[in-house]
Formats: C-alpha cells, sequence, structure tokens
C-alpha cells in the first residue's frame, strides 16, 4: 500500500484523504480504480469519528444523520433541532490509529460549544490528530481556535460551506449560519495558523466559482466538493415533504453528469481542490480520472 507523507496521520493511503499537490500523484491514486472500490463519507477522510451530540440546532433539510434518526425513531422530524449530549461517560478518548474526525453527526454550535472543548482536550491529551468539521458559527470558532492555540499542530478546521449566497444556505440549512460568518471563521483560523479547509458537499447551487474565489486565499489544505446524495428521500424525510419541490428538482439538474463534468474539467487542475466519491464516479465513469 503506498503511502503519502502528506496525508494527515500519515498511516492513510495515498488516495485516502491525501492533500499532496503533486499532480503525478493525484491523478496516479485513481488510475485503474472502479467506481465500487471508492471509499465515500467521513471515511474517504478518516478512519475514526467522535460524536458527543444527539441532534443539531442547525437543522440542514438534507443530512444524512437527521434522516438516519428518524429512521430508527430515535428522534422526530421537529425534535432533531434538541441538541442533547451523549454519555460521554461510556466513550474512549484513548489514541487511535489515525486522525480524528470531529464531530461527524451534528455540528459545533453556540448550543453545545461549553462541551466541545473539554471533549476536544481529552482526545488532544492522548496523542490524537482531530479534523474538525462544522458549519462554523463565529463565536464557536474563535473560542476553539484560541482555546486550542497551543495544539494547533494536532487540529485541522474543515469549514462546510456548500454556497456563496446566504439565502441559498438559508433554504436548506435553516439554523446554520450566513456566509459572511463562515467566511469570517475560516479568516480567523487561518490568520491564527491553523491548517483550514472547506467542505463544500453538497454544493447548494451552480457558482461554485464564486465560492471558490472567497475562501481560497484562506485555504492552507484543501477545498473538498461534492453532489448532493439521496436527496429526494433525505430531504422528503427531514422535511416531511414540506421542502420546495422546485428547489429539489432544480438543484438535482444542475448536478447532472453534464455539469458535474463540466465542473471537473474546470477545477481539476486547481491544486486545492479535491473531489468526493459523488464526483469521482462520474469523472471515473467517464474516463476522466
Amino acid at each position: 500500500m503506498e503511502l503519502c507523507v502528506e496525508t494527515f496521520g500519515k498511516r492513510e493511503p495515498a488516495w485516502y484523504a491525501c492533500s499532496c499537490k503533486q499532480e503525478s500523484h493525484k491523478r496516479k491514486r485513481f488510475l485503474g480504480m472502479k467506481t465500487n472500490e471508492l471509499l465515500f463519507g467521513t471515511k474517504e477522510w478518516v478512519p475514526i469519528n467522535f460524536n458527543f451530540m444527539s441532534g443539531c440546532s442547525n437543522d440542514c433539510s438534507y443530512y444524512y444523520a437527521k434522516d438516519m434518526t428518524i429512521r430508527f425513531k430515535r428522534k422526530r422530524v421537529e425534535t432533531w433541532k434538541e441538541e442533547q449530549p451523549v454519555d460521554l461517560s461510556k466513550l474512549s478518548y484513548a489514541k487511535r490509529n489515525g486522525a480524528i474526525m470531529i464531530p461527524s453527526s451534528h455540528n459545533i454550535t453556540p448550543g453545545n460549544v461549553s462541551i466541545a472543548p473539554d471533549v476536544m482536550r481529552k482526545l488532544l491529551a492522548t496523542g490524537n490528530e482531530l479534523l474538525v468539521v462544522t458549519k462554523p458559527h463565529y463565536s464557536c470558532t474563535t473560542r476553539m481556535v484560541d482555546t486550542f492555540l497551543p495544539k494547533k499542530q494536532q487540529i485541522r478546521f474543515r469549514f462546510t460551506i456548500g454556497s456563496a449566497d446566504s439565502s441559498v444556505l438559508k433554504l436548506w440549512e435553516s439554523g446554520a449560519s450566513d456566509f459572511e460568518e463562515r467566511l469570517a471563521s475560516v479568516r480567523y483560523a487561518y490568520e491564527k495558523g491553523y491548517s483550514t479547509s472547506i467542505f463544500c458537499e453538497p454544493l447548494l447551487d451552480a457558482h461554485f466559482e464564486v465560492l471558490y474565489e472567497a475562501v481560497e486565499p484562506f485555504v492552507t489544505d484543501a477545498i473538498w466538493v461534492g453532489k448532493m446524495n439521496m436527496a429526494q428521500k433525505r430531504v422528503k424525510t427531514n422535511t416531511q415533504g414540506t421542502f420546495p419541490q422546485e428547489a429539489i428538482d432544480n438543484l438535482l439538474a444542475g448536478q447532472d453528469d453534464l455539469h458535474i463534468i463540466a465542473l471537473f474539467k474546470a477545477f481539476n487542475e486547481k491544486p486545492k481542490i479535491q473531489w468526493k466519491e459523488s464526483i469521482k464516479r462520474v469523472a471515473i465513469q467517464y474516463g476522466l480520472l
């Protein structure tokens, strides 16, 4: 198994979570792969997830965790946005073999940011490396960034931003922060010397170039780009069928194969761009990877 010295954690295969800027490496790690061999979800980045809440006040209409929680009757549509701490006494903070993504089934929000630092502190104390993934609220970002400055070499921030249009974000992510607040968060972490990256999955409109131009100067690592997955099913479940169908149809029409191929060709040579599995799958199918 080929390893990349640039890979966070130094243990993942080169195509697993590599941010290597060598174009030959970027292409080689997909050569000969089949679409059914692709990792997906958080496993494209890290082997381990860590969550400390149930529910999320951001209340994103497409969110996989909300869909799963409702299907397994752990919460209802109307109670998902009520954040409840899990039993932290049952969780292990031991050193793991590989970086840890925190969180993966909720976000770090004003309602739970008082809990997050203690959880992160315990994981860092045992030598873990953390990939902090969230739709950033500025007050939460500044608190985490300032708190962990001495440990910043063990932390990477990956901020979720699917559009540079705050009205689009509000439509799909009703309780989350607007674009300006998210951009300010990225910039703050960047200026404090942290590793910063962007998570654009799902893309929420057809204007990725606007988002790219706004965030790229403050990204030290990568800009990850992906389609919306299982949109019809998840949005219907998560909103009890109340979400505007026209918005779903328009988004999916803009993420058909022709549009994804055009996006891929326009941005694949950009050194910070990394494609999520949903786009890699299309690129492989059409011989672009």
